[in-house]
């Protein structure tokens, strides 16, 4: 069967971040970029508490509805978390995992400050600009900045207010010693979301050992669009 990836976004982003990726990898390869909900077009499910091990169980209910077989799973900023708490899980047919400035087991280093501004951010067109200039290093193309943007505005305020005051503050890290896959960390340079020396204290020594841990010369936060070449190359090392 041919090799599935599955790619899921960050936190007020969408699937589509993912667009750079799929013309750099095999033409073999499936890539899978879903929305997750509350964020770009997903509907969120009746009852759904937004709990990163809620996100983690709808996530493995997408795999196996998409029939993955062998796969690899890409964890962006928010994501990684859910990423990682679902490779804990041992999910049948994980072959790699590559986090991508992934948000810490443990929880993230935001100070109460920033929390406040980004709760009080949600759907105004100015602070979404802000926020994308604020988490890129690397010029990207203009129907790529509408779309990072859009995607800010169009995330639904459960969502949004629930990662911030709870998702960031949840502690995983009891799961971590279950990780049984090759990892592979990645975190731009230039990243003020979560440090190159935030990811080697709080994440790395969480990640099996021998693990990768790339940092990606000139880039910010939004690898996936800032260096899909580097994200590819992770994919397939």
């Amino acid at each position: 069967m041919p090799h599935t990836i599955i790619a899921l976004h960050c936190w007020a982003s969408a699937g589509r971040e993912y667009d750079l990726l799929r013309p750099l990898l095999p033409a073999a390869a499936t890539l899978l970029t879903p929305d997750l909900p509350g964020f770009g077009a997903q509907p969120v499910p009746p009852g759904f508490d937004y709990s990163v091990l809620a996100y983690a169980d709808w996530i493995a209910a997408f795999i196996e509805q998409h029939g993955a077989g062998e796969f690899t799973l890409i964890g962006h900023s928010m994501s990684g978390k859910m990423a990682l708490a679902l490779a804990a899980r041992q999910p049948a047919g994980l072959r790699r995992l590559v986090l991508l400035s992934p948000s810490p087991p443990a929880g993230e280093p935001m100070t109460e400050q920033d929390r406040a501004a980004s709760l009080a951010a949600y759907g105004k067109p100015e602070e979404a600009e802000k926020t994308f200039r604020k988490i890129t290093c690397q010029p990207l193309a203009p129907e790529l900045r509408a779309h990072v943007i859009a995607d800010n505005l169009r995330s639904t305020q459960p969502a949004w207010d629930i990662w911030l005051e709870h998702g960031t503050r949840e502690d995983i890290t009891r799961l971590m010693p279950q990780l049984a896959v090759p990892c592979h960390l990645l975190v731009g340079e230039g990243d003020q979301a979560i440090t190159p020396a935030s990811q080697r204290t709080l994440t790395l020594p969480l990640l099996p050992a021998g693990t990768p841990f790339t940092v990606v010369p000139g880039a910010g936060h939004l690898l996936p669009l800032e260096a899909a070449q580097a994200v590819a190359d992770a994919v397939q090392g």
